[in-house]
């Protein structure tokens, strides 16, 4: 499949994933990525340098197996939120689940007997993209969702202590990805996705 339309599907795949944040925050009581202009599907106001562009041209260009990137954060302030602690877990699993959703919603055409030749690669691709979404920010690492949702269940002294290796985040993800460990998650999800909806994903 051409480079362009992976990058097409990873953009508005993490657009969703980042809106659907927003979404979430501003229903507990944060408008702030409204007040931003950051609930919209116009990709200008989401485009990230490094994780929109630079990383998944960097995983094509290595040949990964797998291929993900992300939108520029949207801004989410925690302190307005209506229940803080039990909201910031609800915010911060929203963008995943979106992408599930957006996997299972691709799921549907196929299943349905409705793509072609054509369509169905791209629709084995955008299911793809989503599941690697999904799961790669549920990791529990700062600044992914799934440290946010770590945090949340933590008490307070840890929670501030889990936020704050945010700082460090850009080198803890770097250093996750070069040690392998995203493929021994990534893997047994996508089989399971498989296996669940009857989808083979050749992994």
């Amino acid at each position: 499949m051409d480079i362009f339309t992976i990058f097409i599907i990873l953009i508005f795949s993490a657009i969703v994933h980042e809106v659907s944040h927003g979404l979430a925050a501003e229903k507990l009581g944060d408008s702030t990525a409204r007040n931003a202009g950051r609930i919209t599907l116009n990709p200008i106001p989401h485009i990230d340098m490094f994780g929109s562009i630079l990383l998944p041209l960097l995983l094509l260009a290595v040949h990964s197996p797998v291929i993900f990137g992300a939108a520029k954060p949207v801004p989410v302030d925690f302190g307005r939120l209506r229940n803080p602690k039990r909201d910031m877990a609800l915010v911060s699993l929203a963008g995943p689940l979106s992408n599930f959703l957006l996997a299972i919603l691709f799921v549907i055409p196929i299943k349905l007997n409705l793509a072609n030749q054509i369509s169905g690669p791209i629709l084995l691709q955008a299911i793809l993209i989503n599941i690697v979404l999904g799961t790669f920010n549920l990791v529990p690492i700062p600044p992914l969702d799934g440290s946010k949702v770590l945090a949340a269940f933590a008490p307070d002294r840890w929670m501030h202590k889990i936020l704050a290796w945010e700082r460090w985040g850009f080198v803890l993800v770097l250093v996750f990805l070069y040690l392998g460990l995203l493929s021994l998650i990534l893997f047994p999800v996508i089989r399971t996705f498989g296996n669940i909806f009857g989808i083979n994903f050749g992994i």
